[in-house]
Parts: C-alpha cells; sequence; structure tokens
C-alpha cells in the first residue's frame, strides 16, 4: 500500500459517469422553478461538482427556459433537458404544467417556511416559551394557526400594515432598517421580503381548505468525495407535496453539517471541505430533515488498497466504506485475543487453563467459527441476554412491582431467550399482555411505568431506538416527528386498564375501551398512529395488540435495524447509529448498507438473533487486532480496528470471582451465582454501583456507564474486593500444596486473568522477584494482584 501526496499525469483520474440532480424536473405554475446539479464521479471514486463545466440543452426551449443551471416553465408540455460533460451526457425528462399560471400565496407554504429559514422561530428568539421582546412564535412551526394570529390580531395594527406592506414593523425590523435585538436576518430586496411583502398585499390570509402537505424531501447530490480542502459542492433541495407537486426550495432550506472539522455548508447550500474526515449534511425544510454523506480526503492523496479476505456480507460492506475513506483494516488479532474476546462477549466469562490449551493446540482453519457455535450454545450465552434485555424493560422492584411480579417477570423473560422465541414474537406478546401480573408476567412491563405518554416514549425508545421526547411539546428540530405523531403515538396506549388482583400483590392489566389523548395546542382527539405509518382501523380492537403486531413486523422500517444496531454495540462498543437508542437524521449510520443488510438478514433469520451474532462474531472485522496502522490509526468510527472496550460491572465482578475460585451471594440468588444473574435492577454491591451496573430506573443505553474513572482504579488498587478474593480463593497456597513450581503457577496466573502466557521479558523480571524474596507465597499473590489491576485484564481487546 502506497500512500503519497501529488499524482502524475499518467495517473490523472477520469470521469467515469455523470449524475444530474433532481433526476427529473415538473414544473407548476409560473412562479415554480427547478436548480439543477451536476456531479461527476472519477475513475479513483472522488467526485467534482461540474455544473458550471456541463453543457445542458433543451431538446425543445419552447416549454422551459435555462438560466444559470435553472429551469423556469414557459408552455405547458413536456420535453427533456440533455446535459453532457466530458463526453458524458445524460437526459432528464422536463415536464410543465399550467405555466401562464400565478400560484396563490400561501401563509402556509410560503410564508411559514421563510420564519424558518430567516431563524425566526429558533429557541433562542421568537420561538422562546415566552417569545422575546414581546413577540412569540411557535418552536420550529409546530402551531401555524397560533402564528397567524399572533402576526395578524395579537397587537392589531403593530406587527403588520396592509395599506403600507413594506413599512411593516417585522420587515423593518427583519432587514435591519429598525433596531432589533436579533439583528438583520434578510435583504430588503430578498425573496423572503417579497414573500412576506406579497402575503400582506393579498390581505395577509390564512389557507382556506387543506394545505397540501410536505409529504418527502429530497436532497442532492446523494453524497460526495471531496478531494482536499476548498473544494466545493452546491446542494439542492426539492419538496413533494401531498397534492402530487413538487418545489425547488434550496433558498429556504437551512442547512447543517454535523462535522465543520471536516465540512461547512454556507446558508445558500454550498458544502465546502475542509480536513480530513467525513459529514453529515443536512437540510431541514417545514417539518422534514434529510442528509447526505461527504467524506472529505487530502488532497491529491494515492491509495492503493491491499485486497483483504472477507469471511461474509459484513466484511465486504466495511470493506466498501474503507475504500472510500482510503483506510486498510488492522491484521486480524492472535488466537489468544480471540479466545479471550469472544469469550467475554458471547457468554461473559474467561475461557479457562482447560479451553486455552485446547484452543490454542486446534490447528484446524475453522476453529474460530467451531468457537463460537461452541458459545452460541452455552447457557450463559442466554444470561447475557437476559441481563441486557431486563435493563431495557426496566425489571426491577418499585412501590408498583412487587419482588414477587419483579422475579415472575424476570423468569418469563429468561424462558422466552432460553427458548431462542424469535423478537418479534417476543416483542409482540410483551407489548400486547393482559392479565395479571403474577399469572402472565409480561404484564409487569405496563406496571414498571404508569403514565400513557412515558410509556409510548419508553416503547419507542426500545423497540424502535428513537428519542421522542421531545416532539411533545414541539416539532422536533432534528428529525421528522410533530406534536401529531407524538400524541397520536401515545394514544395506542391510552386505554391501559389496571385493577386489583385477588393477591394485594398482583395488579391485573387490561383493555378498558376508553380513554383519548388529546392534543395539548388544538384540543383535538389524537388516532392513534404508527411512527412513520399510517393510521390502523382499531375499531373495537385493543389497540396496544395492533401497535405490537406492527411494530414488531417487517412493516415497521424501524424495528429489525434498532435491535440489529443494539446486537452490533455490544460486540463492537458502539452501535452503527451511535448512541443505539438516538435514531434520528442528524444522527446517521456511519455505515447506512451495513446497517440495512444487517436488519434484512435479521428479519430473514426469522428475527433469530442467535444467527445475526453469529455473523458478527465470525466476520473478519470482529477479529481485527486493536492495533492500527498508518491509515486507521485516527479512525474511531468505521470499524477499522478493534476498539478496546472496558469489561462492563456484572462481567468484570464475575471474572475476578472467576479467576480466584471464590463464590458471591446475591438477594434471591444462591451462593455461587453469577452477577449477570440478579434478576433485580435494585440489587447491587458497592463493586457494581463502582464499575457503572444499570439501575434500570430508565430505558436510556446512558445507564450502562463503561467509561474507567479514578473511583473505579481506587476501589481495585485499595478496596477490598480484588485483595479479599485472592486470600479466600486461596488459589496459590493450593497450588504450592501441590508442589507446583512458581513458574508454573506464574502461568497458569496468566491464563486465567489474561488468556496468554507470560512473555520472556515478564518471565526474567518475575524471576528475579522470586529470587530475591523469600516469601514465595506473597510475590505470586502480589503477581495476582498486579495481573487483576492491570489494564490488560479490565479491558476487552
Amino acid at each position: 500500500m502506497l500512500l503519497t501526496a501529488g499524482m502524475t499525469r499518467a495517473d490523472e483520474p477520469q470521469p467515469v459517469e455523470i449524475l444530474v440532480y433532481p433526476p427529473d424536473v415538473q414544473l407548476n405554475t409560473s412562479r415554480d422553478r427547478q436548480s439543477l446539479i451536476v456531479q461527476a464521479r472519477y475513475s479513483d471514486g472522488i467526485t467534482r461538482d461540474v455544473t458550471e463545466k456541463a453543457t445542458m440543452t433543451l431538446a425543445d426551449p419552447a416549454f422551459a427556459k435555462l438560466e444559470n443551471s435553472t429551469l423556469y416553465p414557459t408552455a405547458d408540455g413536456a420535453t427533456e433537458l440533455v446535459v453532457e460533460h466530458a463526453g458524458l451526457t445524460v437526459k432528464i425528462p422536463v415536464k410543465v404544467a399550467a405555466a401562464t399560471t400565478d400560484r396563490p400565496i400561501s401563509f402556509h407554504l410560503d410564508v411559514m417556511p421563510t420564519f424558518m429559514r430567516a431563524g425566526c422561530n429558533m429557541g433562542s428568539c421568537h420561538g422562546a416559551a415566552r417569545g422575546k421582546d414581546g413577540f412569540r412564535l411557535s418552536l420550529f412551526g409546530f402551531d401555524p394557526v397560533g402564528d397567524h394570529h399572533r402576526l395578524t390580531r395579537e397587537i392589531s395594527g403593530r406587527r403588520i400594515n396592509l395599506a403600507l406592506p413594506e413599512s411593516s414593523l417585522i420587515l423593518e425590523k427583519s432587514t435591519g432598517r429598525v433596531a432589533h435585538g436579533g439583528g438583520k436576518r434578510f435583504d430588503a430586496d430578498g425573496e423572503i421580503n417579497a414573500t412576506i411583502v406579497r402575503w400582506l398585499k393579498a390581505g395577509a390570509p390564512l389557507d382556506a381548505g387543506e394545505v397540501p402537505q410536505v409529504v418527502e424531501l429530497e436532497l442532492y447530490p446523494k453524497g460526495a468525495v471531496l478531494d482536499g480542502q476548498g473544494t466545493t459542492q452546491k446542494l439542492t433541495v426539492r419538496a413533494k407535496y401531498s397534492d402530487g407537486t413538487d418545489r425547488d426550495v434550496t433558498s429556504l432550506a437551512q442547512f447543517i453539517s454535523n462535522n465543520d472539522n471536516s465540512a461547512t455548508t454556507s446558508p445558500d447550500g454550498v458544502v465546502e471541505a475542509q480536513n480530513r474526515g467525513e459529514a453529515f449534511i443536512m437540510a431541514r425544510y417545514d417539518t422534514h430533515t434529510v442528509g447526505s454523506q461527504f467524506i472529505v480526503l487530502p488532497k491529491g492523496l494515492q491509495f492503493t488498497w491491499a485486497e483483504t479476505p472477507a469471511n461474509n456480507y459484513i466484511d465486504e460492506l466495511i470493506y466498501d466504506k474503507l475504500k472510500k475513506l482510503r483506510i486498510q483494516p488492522s491484521e486480524l488479532c492472535s488466537d489468544e485475543e480471540f479466545l479471550r474476546r469472544a469469550h467475554l462477549d458471547i457468554v461473559g466469562v474467561l475461557p479457562t487453563v482447560d479451553e486455552y490449551s485446547r484452543f490454542m493446540q486446534d490447528q484446524a482453519p475453522d476453529k474460530r467459527d467451531r468457537l463460537v457455535d461452541e458459545l452460541l450454545d452455552r447457557k450463559e450465552f442466554v444470561e447475557i441476554w437476559v441481563m441486557k434485555w431486563a435493563e431495557l424493560l426496566q425489571i426491577r422492584t418499585t412501590r408498583a412491582v412487587t419482588y414477587k411480579s419483579m422475579l415472575r417477570y424476570y423468569n418469563w423473560l429468561q424462558g422466552q431467550v432460553a427458548s431462542n422465541v424469535p423478537m418479534d414474537k417476543m416483542v409482540q406478546e410483551l407489548l400486547a399482555s393482559n392479565g395479571g401480573t403474577f399469572s402472565n408476567a409480561a404484564t409487569n412491563y405496563y406496571q414498571t411505568e404508569t403514565e400513557t405518554l412515558k410509556v409510548s416514549e419508553n416503547v419507542a425508545q426500545v423497540f424502535m431506538g428513537m428519542r421522542i421526547q421531545c416532539a411533545q411539546c414541539h416539532n422536533h428540530p432534528f428529525d421528522r416527528w410533530t406534536m401529531d405523531d407524538y400524541y397520536s403515538f401515545a394514544a395506542f396506549f391510552s386505554q391501559i386498564g389496571r385493577k386489583q388482583g385477588g393477591d394485594p400483590r398482583e395488579k391485573i392489566i387490561f383493555n378498558s375501551g376508553r380513554g383519548e389523548v388529546k392534543h395539548p395546542v388544538t384540543g383535538a382527539v389524537m388516532p392513534p398512529k404508527f411512527l412513520g405509518g399510517a393510521v390502523p382501523d382499531v375499531a373495537g380492537k385493543d389497540r396496544r395488540e395492533v401497535m405490537a403486531k406492527w411494530l414488531a413486523s417487517a412493516e415497521n422500517p424501524y424495528f429489525a435495524p434498532n435491535l440489529a444496531n443494539i446486537v452490533w454495540a455490544h460486540f463492537f462498543g458502539k452501535g452503527i447509529i451511535n448512541e443505539v437508542d438516538d435514531v434520528r437524521i442528524s444522527n446517521p449510520p456511519v455505515n447506512a448498507e451495513l446497517l440495512a443488510e444487517l436488519a434484512r438478514r435479521f428479519t430473514e433469520y426469522n428475527y433469530d438473533f442467535k444467527k445475526l451474532v453469529r455473523d458478527i462474531c465470525t466476520s473478519r472485522t470482529y477479529q481485527l487486532a486493536t492495533q492500527t496502522n498508518e491509515t486507521n490509526a485516527t479512525d474511531n468510527s468505521n470499524f477499522s480496528h478493534m476498539a478496546l472496550r472496558r469489561v462492563r460491572a456484572e462481567v468484570l465482578l464475575d471474572a475476578v470471582t472467576q479467576v480466584t475460585d471464590t463464590k458471591n451471594k446475591f438477594r434471591g440468588l444462591p451462593s455461587g451465582a453469577r452477577a449477570v444473574q440478579i434478576s433485580d435492577g435494585n440489587t447491587s454491591t458497592y463493586f457494581l454501583k463502582t464499575f457503572g451496573r444499570a439501575s434500570r430506573g430508565t430505558v436510556c443505553a446512558c445507564e450502562v456507564k463503561m467509561e474507567p474513572n479514578l473511583s473505579q482504579a481506587l476501589h481495585l488498587l485499595n478496596g477490598d474486593t480484588v485483595n479479599n478474593k485472592i486470600k479466600q480463593g486461596k488459589l496459590v497456597e493450593q497450588r504450592l500444596k501441590e508442589k507446583k513450581s512458581p513458574q508454573e503457577i506464574i502461568d497458569e496466573i496468566y491464563i486465567r486473568c489474561l488468556t496468554r502466557h507470560p512473555t520472556d521479558k515478564e518471565k526474567a523480571a518475575l524471576e528475579s522477584i522470586l529470587v530475591a524474596e523469600k516469601d514465595q507465597q506473597a510475590v505470586l499473590e502480589d503477581v495476582f494482584w498486579a495481573l487483576m489491576n492491570s489494564r490488560e485484564f479490565l479491558f476487552n481487546h
């Protein structure tokens, strides 16, 4: 692999494809227009904006005119636009309708977008809860009718002037002619000012009848690979409406980059490359946000991909992304590293000395695959995932959930995972559950949280990865969810009935058939509606049953990707979307193609997540070393090498207990039970709290703390856990009684703790200490203590 700057003329890349955006043009009414972008893709994968260099010709200029790469309607009809560049040609269809008809001004469709573009309805301005300087707009425009009232009726004659529209206070302040706390927001001769003046001249009307809604927002180009700092790429944005029309809204959209260090974007939609990396460029218009992935490379970077074996589809899709980034993946980890990594990840225990010897002596080429299969069949695999699901389902005792109910709930979950019940069936049974919290333990899900809105938020976050909480008060600023979406989804949970069972500790969960959710702004009763989906027929049905059947199915585009992402994050320390429960447009997957394929396979596997785990653990990507190379040293997102991951609290305590041959005692469990088997989120120890075990008080993925801190280090060094367990287990004392040599004992301790033999350097250092000290047991116990305090023991690598 060669990595140098500059390229010779002989190696000059050539255009292999040109892409014209949008791929079709539809012009309606005389005010319509459509800006065009031409992007060239070169043989080295680089893309360039060649809009100004391309030749554009209308097959029949009678129907439209072309000015500076923007099409305007002239007459009704259809034609083609022919685009040529570097010997490559693309034709796109152009349709024109109502070319001589002037479209009426619309408050919803024309005026409201100007407030968002100018920043007037942001939380820092008039969109604040109490407004700003006596004037309030709804945050991000969630209440157009209320905004119209406040503009036209609240202080009559002050904010707008229908006799002299240009002298209206909203325009004088926004254009800077009058002092304004928010400063100048737009130009007096600009499009926004002209739109508001046109609305005022029409009498400042509010739209009558049904207003077409934006149903889709398109951002072009779909992606770009930019060659060096200063390279630019123009954007164009098109909105599609429920009445079948579309509109070029580039001038009204807001543009955002999630990584200004790699690429910035101007208010007019021009992306400029900065430093090497990735940036997700977003456009927001109306309630919709869409994005496009931009990759920035050093100018003239030459890269030759060294062919690397792919074990399965995961590797192929990872490699596709790495090639675009000019990154070579790390080498494979050693057998010792893989053995330890797979044991900790799949079953949450360290390999024993016998398991280590057997695996290292095995010379078969498929021994890693066979190891994965063996681990997947162990009961400890079930226990790990019962623990993870218990966190998501908040299994713990509360005032409403007694210890008996909690234990039955946990046992129900354990039975589902142990029986390998497909995930869709398990979720459907859980969410549609009715009956007593003893007799049908899944119903405890609706006792852990009883508030309707909070239940709906938890369901969205756990099973679709979406944090929809902010849509309770206003439209989501960086996603598609509106207040309507929020309250319509909550309506599925508004008819949950609860009553006392025969046992005073038991509650009965049932469908009451009564109860509605009202919109807090309009007061309207909200019909149950799937998030991002249709309004189902729920008449005479249990709403939760209808919702559950949709949610845990292929009809829901968020279910399979979310669960696949959760599984992925367990094995890599971070999700393809990270955090795993923060799925939104502005937090895109680092490899959308991989996530989509994992979700497709998961669905194809009938939601058997064990098969998905096997795909992940047998991939070469999972088996990469943590050591980096020249190209991937700064890559922390694209899985080009394995990340160092601190072992989670329960697994770490079990590992300390395992290597010292000691036992723990937890409430409700026999002596010798593992920490991962603890059923109650409220059962804990100082060690578990210090190392970040989840209390299961919320469904947030952040409940599990994986970051190392000073308290953890101090507890290991000075606390009673490690020291006491070394003394209680008496491993060193027992081995000395068995006449094992100090070297043999050291070797065993290393394998127990680190799944490897000591290096020659380590052996020599330890031998010199043993020679100098008379109390060999004390020395060996100190070695034991030191290994359990090492980063190599505390981290999975």
